[in-house]
């Protein structure tokens, strides 16, 4: 029937509304494959002689048309809901995705959370004076300026504003500044000791 893979499609992203699921390659190319079907059909009766009693299209015409704008309707909507978890995921991860979600993206929204990801960043260079302003930072109202963490993987060596070198090291605690440290706790090198 026409329109089921489109359905499915919408469907199963409706069903990982926390993650972004895998791009689903396959099905978006039989759906377009669909369309172009359904556009042959209603190219050819437009173009083919009138005639109400041998070859009246209308009813068939109106149909297709119908199903060829929710198949349209249903990938813009699928495309449109995985750019804003995209969105959503910058100002969560920051500019680096984890590892697993990156292998979801397809080749166009990695080439679009790029592209975002220059264009939060130049904007941010550009207000706040000299050093521009960091929009992720403090994305919670801090209670703490320091904060006790602790590292969940081998960093390596990090230094702080204040010029102190601290070495990350895995399962190492350290009490630093909080804006140092939301970045990294945010990409899962460190995590917070309440």
């Amino acid at each position: 029937m026409w329109g089921d893979k489109a359905l499915s499609l919408i469907k199963e992203l409706e069903r990982s509304q926390d993650t972004i699921p895998p791009f689903d390659d396959d099905t978006v190319r039989l759906i377009i494959e669909e369309m172009k079907i359904l556009n042959q059909f209603i190219e050819t009766a437009m173009t083919s002689a009138f005639d109400p009693v041998r070859n009246n299209y209308i009813a068939g015409v109106r149909a297709r048309q119908a199903a060829l704008d929710r198949n349209k309707r249903c990938l813009l909507a699928y495309q449109w809901n995985r750019l804003q978890k995209l969105r959503q995921m910058r100002w969560e991860f920051g500019s680096v995705l984890p590892p697993d979600l990156k292998t979801h993206l397809s080749e166009g929204e990695a080439i679009w959370f790029n592209k975002y990801n220059k264009c939060l960043t130049s904007y941010m260079k550009s207000i706040g004076g000299k050093n521009g302003l960091n929009l992720l930072q403090d994305s919670k109202p801090p209670k703490e300026l320091f904060i006790e963490v602790r590292c969940l993987t081998n960093y390596g060596k990090i230094e702080l504003e204040n010029g102190d070198v601290i070495m990350l090291n895995k399962n190492s605690q350290h009490y630093m500044p909080r804006s140092q440290c939301e970045t990294l706790i945010r990409q899962g090198v460190l995590e917070q000791i309440l």
